[in-house]
């Protein structure tokens, strides 16, 4: 069995993640696969055990297993649909503190960013990060027109390791799951994939920076919602510059409200994130409370727009139907809707299905839906049982919403999301029925018609030259013909005597019994047998 090939480097890591794995009991991984025998590494002969310190010893392992694995564990944690509740929870708590480096090394990546010397730029520039994670440091800086700004500078080498461990991860992630039974149900490769577009966009600042431009153009005429400010001149793929936020943490003010309308906050919060998910399609994919910032006069600011979730117009529109369905109970048009988003595959059971979601609706929304974060969790549980490939932005979107609701319930007891939800999703629902929207629908489609009737002559005439030539061949496939041709002659058989003793007895001639021709009486009396056979028979087979 082949170890990846980067040569002594991948050598390198790949015994440090052994270390590892053998240090939170997952050894039987590399023994099973027979690797041990070619490393410097003596694997005790364990069994995986999959039981309740599992989810813990999976968070443990990726902290000693640094960035890569770090941001690994994050992106984990918002998809429980992938690993479940229990292990994202787990996953969640997943701390990215790192020790900071020296500025000196800042100010070198800093300066060969910028193609410029930093006191060039910056009129001051802390040397003390004000946070300090696994990919990346955060410095207060001014610059030289006087405003304050956080710099983010990406750590040297972050690009290169990353290479690495994903190539370290894709084995390991194949190995597992081809020899680890229980691992199946997880899917490592899936996630390792999906985990690599994730990364390979948070490692480039400027993908970040063009998320922070999306987000502030979507709430510039929301005063109050803020989206920081960034200073493009001065950012690129390691280096990002955008607006010091000052304020509070939401959590600082869940803890402390004194100053603050709470009611007000959780109102904002949720009304935004629903206009991100509903009318614009490009919403925060991680609104956790230390993503988010309450500035002067109880405005609501995002911040680290690294990770974001897009939704198409269709999408939005059906996820607004689906909302509507699960408020009003509605469970044939919520498995319809299912149905026709492509969510539920022909292998669900749906009538089980209705049963759950039944009993699900019942047990939550009985009083009115206050607890919708509850409800999704459950919902995602439920779609898991049924072995459903729930699509990404659909995760997001449901544990994001998750956040927003949890948030919102801790600033004011009495918040009720699907009193904010239910006017925005009917909203949605006529935009999409009014007419207005077909002249759109033209439009946007007239050219792709217009290459579908230029193409069509071609086409058909195409068609007709390989039918003159005998180049389509049509095969037909019948199933239980005999049985068809049977009952067919079985029946011209009793409609022949039918007619035939029919026409004896109009003749009026030959031996009578009861003043009927005795030779048409048979006829009938045989074809009322033959009928009755035959139809016993047709129930029979079917």
């Amino acid at each position: 069995m082949k170890i990846p090939n980067n040569k002594n480097k991948n050598l390198k890591r790949f015994n440090e993640i052994i270390q590892v794995l053998k240090k939170y009991g997952f050894g039987y991984i590399v023994e099973k696969n027979g690797i041990y025998k070619k490393l410097p590494v003596k694997i005790k002969n364990e069994d995986l055990d999959l039981d309740d310190s599992f989810p813990v010893r999976i968070r443990l392992a990726m902290q000693d297993l640094g960035a890569t694995y770090i941001k690994f564990g994050q992106v984990l944690s918002t998809r429980p649909d992938l690993v479940g509740y229990e292990i994202a929870d787990e996953l969640s708590k997943m701390q990215d503190d790192n020790p900071p480096i020296s500025f000196d090394i800042i100010k070198s990546i800093v300066e060969e960013e910028l193609g410029e010397k930093i006191e060039d730029v910056f009129d001051e520039f802390d040397e003390n990060p004000i946070g300090s994670a696994s990919i990346g440091q955060v410095h207060k800086a001014r610059l030289k027109n006087g405003s304050e700004v956080a710099v983010k500078v990406q750590k040297p080498n972050v690009e290169e390791l990353v290479e690495i461990d994903l190539t370290l991860m894709k084995f390991f992630a194949n190995k597992i799951n081809q020899f680890v039974r229980k691992s199946k149900i997880y899917n490592l490769p899936a996630m390792v994939s999906e985990f690599e577009r994730t990364i390979n966009k948070e490692i480039d600042y400027k993908q970040e920076l063009n998320n922070i431009a999306h987000l502030s153009h979507d709430f510039k005429h929301n005063p109050g919602i803020h989206i920081p400010d960034t200073y493009p001149k001065y950012s690129t793929s390691k280096v990002l510059v955008m607006e010091f936020i000052k304020g509070k943490k939401v959590s600082e003010v869940i803890e402390n409200p004194k100053g603050y309308d709470t009611k007000l906050i959780a109102r904002r919060g949720l009304n935004s994130y629903l206009k991100q998910i509903l009318f614009n399609g490009f919403f925060h994919a991680d609104p956790h409370p230390g993503n988010i910032y309450i500035l002067e006069n109880n405005v609501v600011c995002y911040i680290d727009m690294g990770m974001m979730g897009v939704m198409n117009e269709d999408f939005r529109e059906d996820l607004a139907e689906l909302f509507l369905f699960l408020i009003s109970k509605d469970v044939n048009n919520i498995i319809n809707q299912l149905n026709y988003m492509e969510i539920l595959n022909e292998g669900v059971n749906t009538k089980d299905l209705k049963y759950d979601l039944t009993d699900l609706l019942n047990k939550y929304y009985g009083e009115g839906l206050e607890n919708l974060n509850g409800g999704i969790e459950d919902i995602m549980n439920l779609m898991i049982k049924y072995d459903v490939s729930l699509p990404r932005e659909f995760v997001l979107m449901a544990r994001g919403l998750g956040l927003i609701e949890e948030i919102g319930i801790k600033l004011d007891p009495d918040f009720d999301i699907v009193e904010e939800l239910k006017p925005l999703a009917k909203k949605l629902i006529l935009k999409k029925l009014n007419p207005s929207n077909l002249t759109d629908y033209v439009k946007h489609n007239i050219i792709e018609v217009e290459h579908l009737l230029k193409a069509l002559p071609h086409n058909v005439n195409k068609t007709l030259y390989k039918i003159q030539n005998d180049k389509i061949t049509i095969e037909l496939v019948h199933k239980d013909i005999d049985k068809i041709t049977n009952k067919l002659s079985m029946a011209i058989i009793i409609a022949a005597l039918l007619i035939g003793s029919s026409l004896v007895i109009l003749s009026d001639k030959g031996f009578k019994l009861f003043d009927i021709p005795i030779l048409g009486l048979i006829g009938f009396i045989i074809s009322l047998i033959f009928g009755i056979w035959t139809v016993i028979k047709y129930m029979d087979i079917e």
